[in-house]
């Protein structure tokens, strides 16, 4: 059986690890490359960087970036945001990343997702899905959920992997930062769909909101943020009590 990944997840804002809510009242947590290095050690199974500077400059200082976590770093990582062309990815790519996620971009320019795909390959392209139920269908969102879009998430999904993509990254806005769990239906629907692994983001306040959505709602990966950073799940605590439950994960 294949094994369930455990991946926090970093916001980066010119060179340094930050923490809010929805990118507002931003404080410094760490240092990115630090960060990453300890989660490795701990066993995390991969990470996420996401930019989220505003400007020129930031991206810039994200992509120098970049190539000291693959210098210090073991273990794939994946990093995000700001990305809109072919370009960019390169950029990131060369730079050290194993994979990109493209969101926003990609809703506008749906054939971008094929373009870095027909270039690098599917496995270096993670879709990422932010969504919320509106009259009961979950609609895609852009700009970290704040503006609504007519891409429905199951049939963007499975547009998003039929141009290319390797991996969905979807984030239930309705659930995010609430700690209450996640959508377990919609997650078991999306992995009946999709033949590529679906990672689960956004609501995990327990060892047991993991294990259901990684169990009864059939997600390949778990991504979070602030329980890691703030100490409130360690990441070999969380991987000794998955195992304890039977799901299946690297110790």
């Amino acid at each position: 059986m294949v094994a369930k990944r455990i991946i926090p997840c970093l916001d980066v804002k010119d060179g340094r690890t930050v923490k809010g809510i929805n990118f507002v009242s931003l404080r410094d947590v760490g240092d990115a490359v630090e960060l990453g290095r300890r989660y490795s050690d701990e066993g995390a199974d991969e990470l996420v960087y996401l930019d989220i500077s505003a400007t020129f400059e930031g991206r810039r200082t994200f992509c120098s970036l970049v190539e000291k976590i693959a210098l210090a770093i073991n273990i794939p990582f994946t990093v995000g945001g700001g990305i809109s062309s072919v370009d960019d990815a390169a950029r990131l790519l060369d730079a050290g990343a194993d994979k990109i996620s493209v969101n926003t971009a990609a809703i506008k320019n749906p054939r971008l997702i094929s373009d870095i795909a027909s270039k690098y390959g599917s496995q270096f392209v993670v879709i990422a899905i932010d969504a919320r139920q509106v009259d009961g269908l979950w609609m895609a969102t852009t700009h970290g959920g704040k503006y609504p879009t007519d891409k429905e998430l199951f049939s963007w999904a499975h547009e998003a992997q039929e141009r290319g993509a390797g991996e969905l990254l979807f984030t239930s806005m309705d659930h995010d930062g609430t700690k209450a769990g996640y959508p377990l239906a919609t997650y078991r629907e999306l992995n009946q769909l999709l033949s590529i692994p679906v990672i689960a983001s956004g609501g995990a306040g327990s060892i047991r909101d993991i294990a259901d959505v990684l169990g009864d709602g059939c997600a390949d990966a778990a991504l979070a943020a602030s329980i890691f950073h703030l100490g409130e799940i360690r990441i070999p605590d969380l991987k000794r009590e998955l195992k304890k439950l039977n799901i299946p994960v690297r110790i």
